[in-house]
């Protein structure tokens, strides 16, 4: 099936995802399917994991740290070339955290060197990190200004935006990098980032990337450690990312399905009787797309009725606050794995956390 993602197409999603219709533009109802128990080489779909293919226990973090070095700039320069590779450390902070350290760790097995999780020279070497530079300068254009726009809080004022864009040219530029305000800040002492303007120069860490993303068959989402594996067709890992998932299991969709539409800049349909702590607001809203829309700048529909993988207006939170059902990704994430994807591709829902192979 080829592949739907247009820049142009605006679909309408229901909110929130748990168990209501997501109104595609054919209007079909999407199918359901049930859980299967986890299983650590996803034996499945019958197929053995490759040579170079991660799994949550070889990644998990451990108490050890990751790595003396405590320059900000340091840390921030291996975070940008993990980010390169494809295996997501999270926000790009400057801190050698957990996250960072799952990122290590996955990119050293699939790389098939010494699994440390630190930052050692042996995965310096194969991060290319003093070749590469690790910053890049961007001047801000006239065209990025315009993607700032009204961030209203009330939701009747949300739905009479045009736009919901960023707040400021400084979060747009943090978006640019992968990384947090506080980096951004540390990356440019003599920006007053509150007054940026169009002709303006930042330094950024350097995400970008030359080569084309890996396609991607199968999207494995693991709850126990909420992260999102990429799997190509010879099923060895091809991106990792952090995401947040619903908060209640209840919530969270199970089993086998398929990506069913893929949708940059989507719409949202606010239902007021999903958001019973939202008051005041009695009915239906159209909420306008852009990088502060409820499910962000991309929408990937699952066959599970009112699931999908999607964007946040806040990146920062991600992995630390409750989704209402569906996963949720960085913007940034969530544009890179649709690239990756077509149609089609195995969306796999597992939990590393039953089973004991993967407690650590």
């Amino acid at each position: 099936m080829a592949k739907m993602i247009s820049k142009t197409l605006l679909v309408v999603f229901v909110v929130p995802c748990l168990g209501f219709f997501s109104e595609t533009a054919s209007g079909q109802a999407m199918l359901g399917a049930s859980r299967p128990a986890f299983e650590t080489k996803r034996s499945e779909t019958k197929r053995a994991p490759a040579k170079k293919t991660a799994s949550p226990s070889a990644v998990r973090h451990s108490p050890t740290p990751v790595s003396p070095v405590t320059s900000i700039s340091e840390i921030a320069a291996w975070q940008a070339a993990l980010e390169r590779a494809g295996y997501s450390p999270g926000i790009i902070d400057g801190i050698a955290g957990p996250k960072t350290e799952i990122a290590l760790r996955t990119f050293q097995v699939v790389s098939e060197i010494p699994v440390t999780g630190r930052f050692d020279p042996v995965t310096r070497q194969a991060l290319a990190i003093d070749l590469v530079p690790s910053t890049r300068r961007h001047v801000l254009t006239q065209a990025e200004q315009a993607l700032i726009g009204e961030c209203p809080e009330d939701w009747i004022a949300k739905s009479k935006a045009k736009w919901l864009g960023f707040k400021s040219l400084a979060s747009f530029a943090a978006n640019l990098g992968h990384c947090s305000l506080k980096l951004l800040a540390v990356l440019n002492p003599d920006v007053d980032l509150e007054s940026l303007k169009p002709g303006d120069a930042v330094v950024l860490p350097n995400v970008v990337r030359t080569k084309k993303w890996p396609k991607t068959a199968t999207v494995e989402v693991d709850f126990g450690t909420k992260l999102v594996w990429a799997f190509d067709r010879s099923d060895k890992l091809v991106g990792l990312f952090h995401c947040s998932i619903a908060q209640e299991e209840q919530q969270r969709p199970g089993g086998v399905c398929k990506v069913a539409n893929i949708t940059v800049k989507p719409k949202y349909l606010f239902k007021p009787e999903s958001w019973p702590e939202v008051k005041g607001v009695n009915q239906r809203l159209i909420i306008p797309p852009g990088p502060r829309n409820p499910v962000g700048l991309c929408w990937i529909g699952l066959s599970l009725k009112g699931y999908g993988i999607h964007g946040t207006p806040e990146p920062e939170l991600i992995g630390k606050t409750g989704s209402h059902g569906c996963i949720r990704l960085t913007n940034w994430h969530v544009l890179r794995l649709a690239e990756m994807l077509d149609v089609g591709a195995e969306v796999r829902f597992v939990d590393s956390s039953t089973n004991l192979a993967h407690r650590g």
